[in-house]
């Protein structure tokens, strides 16, 4: 089979461009009309909160207290390594299905949404939902995030949920 017709389309890619238009304009409606540490919406019952926060650190704000350069080191150079290896990984290998193709420009759109925020906002990425969590592994709130990092966990969850299914593979036009 000629390499062209191997060739996955990068169709999916317009997922990744997607979650990040999506999560660049949450973040910016959020800093244009909250002020950083406001509460400016709860749901009926408490479940829901929309917030004003900024991380400066990973998840859980992890990494929050390194020095600058480790920051730009381990929250900087390291995702985008990571994100390019996903990139050359998606183009070369015959190994994933069409779905799991989708998954990872999910996951490639919600890295970059927050690396953006990791380069261009000062302040550290903006988050801004906040679920109640009840308890739940000592959380009466769960962390709060933003879309990015829901596009990452969700379609995490999906590549490693259809790692146990059958799939089609390589030809099912990716």
């Amino acid at each position: 089979m000629p390499d062209a017709a191997r060739r996955p389309s990068p169709l999916p890619f317009a997922l990744t461009a997607l979650i990040v238009a999506a999560d660049q304009a949450a973040k910016a409606l959020v800093v244009s009309l909250m002020p950083p540490g406001s509460l400016a919406w709860r749901s009926p019952g408490d479940f829901l909160w929309l917030v004003h926060q900024t991380n400066t650190g990973a998840a859980f704000s992890m990494g929050d207290g390194l020095p600058e350069a480790g920051r730009v080191a381990v929250l900087i150079l390291l995702p985008l390594a990571l994100l390019a290896g996903l990139c050359v990984y998606w183009f070369k290998t015959d190994e994933l299905s069409r779905f799991q193709r989708w998954a990872l420009c999910g996951i490639l759109g919600g890295g970059l949404g927050n690396l953006v925020d990791r380069v261009f906002r000062p302040d550290g990425v903006v988050d801004f939902l906040s679920f109640r969590f009840y308890g739940l592994f000592g959380l009466e709130r769960w962390p709060t995030f933003n879309v990015a990092d829901a596009a990452v966990v969700v379609c995490g969850l999906l590549v490693a949920v259809s790692g146990f299914l059958p799939a089609r593979r390589a030809g099912d036009g990716g």
